[in-house]
């Protein structure tokens, strides 16, 4: 019989990048315009592809996935590729793509509250309930009010990428990492 960890690694690894994605454009909101495309569009794929390793999962094991994660690994990776590709379309790509990708993430992880309630508990859920709420409420503002998604990506940004590394690094160490 296979020994597997009950750590998730990849869940750590993504938590760390986006907290320190997330703290570099605090201390820089500007840059988000220039060196820090390319990098949130490798975390955007990274993302992706975790989403959609998820789906894989967890049809494999219950004989359907959940569709939202599909289709926010789909969003996130084509969102990453963008900014990768096309570097000077990057505004636009922070003032609509963003938001939609901070909307379509915090759906799918709201889908799989029940998941990470049974497997983790109450302190997790309720973290990752509160994350994803407050994701969900920036989105929507970025997408209604333009100029503040373009003044302000850098700030909000930062801060919610923090939120999203601390609650992928939570993950890591809970029960979630364990595959069973």
């Amino acid at each position: 019989m296979r020994r597997r960890s009950g750590f998730g690694w990849l869940e750590l690894i993504i938590g760390i990048l986006l907290i320190l994605i997330g703290i570099f454009t605090l201390l820089r909101p500007g840059s988000v315009f220039s060196g820090l495309l390319f990098l949130f569009g490798i975390i955007a794929v990274i993302m992706g592809i975790a989403d959609i390793l998820l789906y894989i999962e967890v049809e494999r094991y219950t004989g359907f996935g959940p569709v939202v994660s599909l289709i926010s690994g789909i969003l996130s990776v084509m969102a990453g590729i963008m900014l990768l590709v096309y570097p000077g379309a990057g505004v636009m790509v922070l003032s609509l793509l963003f938001p939609i990708w901070f909307i379509a993430h915090c759906i799918s992880r709201l889908a799989h509250l029940g998941v990470i309630r049974l497997l983790s508990g109450a302190g997790e859920y309720y973290f990752t309930l509160i994350v994803n709420i407050i994701g969900l409420i920036l989105g929507f503002l970025m997408i209604l009010r333009p100029m503040l998604s373009l003044t302000a990506v850098g700030c909000i940004a930062g801060a919610y990428l923090i939120l999203l590394g601390i609650d992928s690094v939570v993950m890591a160490f809970s029960n979630m990492g364990l595959r069973r």
